[in-house]
């Protein structure tokens, strides 16, 4: 048994329909492994019960688990924006977001983020990242205002399987990407911010109230 088996064994499960998405995925979709899965998908819920944000905006939509755990803490009348590139994807995210009771609550944009962000209101309690690396830096630039003060960004993959500091990778362009993202966020004194070793690295970013400042 390794860690990572002990650790699954003594989570909580993912639901039934959680579950499915991630079987069908694993076997249908290409690039599975960018699914959060079962632990990672405990913690994504767990923070957003915590927060239980009004509006959530998630940054790469994959097959839908992502989404449909953080919506288990939204708000009874909260609302779930999320953003993927890959209208190839649509289909399977439509039939797995329709299988859901946060179904209602959740809205589907197709399309670049770095187009659809700038239309969005300014008032998000939570965003999640989790789309191109290579564009992260971007993106933080991009959220930052849409993020009410007191609010909360979570970036994944931020450790890339350990490719953030092997020097092998300096000319990757996602490990750049990540570099980059990650020392913009520690650039920022207005961020709280830990990462999580947690499968490819979570960052937990915190925007201070500047009433508190």
């Amino acid at each position: 048994m390794t860690i990572e088996d002990y650790i699954e064994q003594h989570s909580s499960q993912e639901s039934a329909l959680l579950h499915a998405i991630n079987r069908d995925t694993n076997q249908h979709i290409l690039n599975a492994h960018m699914l959060s899965g079962q632990v990672q998908g405990r913690v994504l819920s767990m923070l957003s019960k915590m927060i239980r944000p009004k509006r959530i905006l998630e940054l790469g939509t994959f097959t839908g688990y992502s989404a449909l755990c953080l919506a288990e803490g939204l708000a009874e009348d909260g609302e779930l924006i999320t953003i993927e590139h890959n209208d190839e994807l649509q289909e399977t995210i439509v039939k797995n977001l329709t299988l859901s009771k946060h179904t209602r609550n959740i809205i589907l944009r197709l399309g670049d983020c770095k187009e659809i962000i700038p239309t969005l209101p300014n008032d998000f309690d939570l965003v999640f990242i989790d789309a191109d690396k290579r564009e992260y830096p971007i993106y933080l630039d991009l959220i930052y205002s849409h993020v009410r003060e007191g609010g909360w960004i979570l970036a994944d993959n931020t450790l890339w399987d350990g490719h953030i500091i092997d020097p092998a990778y300096d000319k990757d362009a996602q490990t750049q990407g990540l570099r980059v993202f990650n020392d913009a966020v520690m650039a920022n004194d207005n961020l709280e911010k830990v990462i999580l070793p947690l499968r490819d690295g979570l960052t937990i970013i915190h925007k201070k109230d500047t009433a508190d400042l």
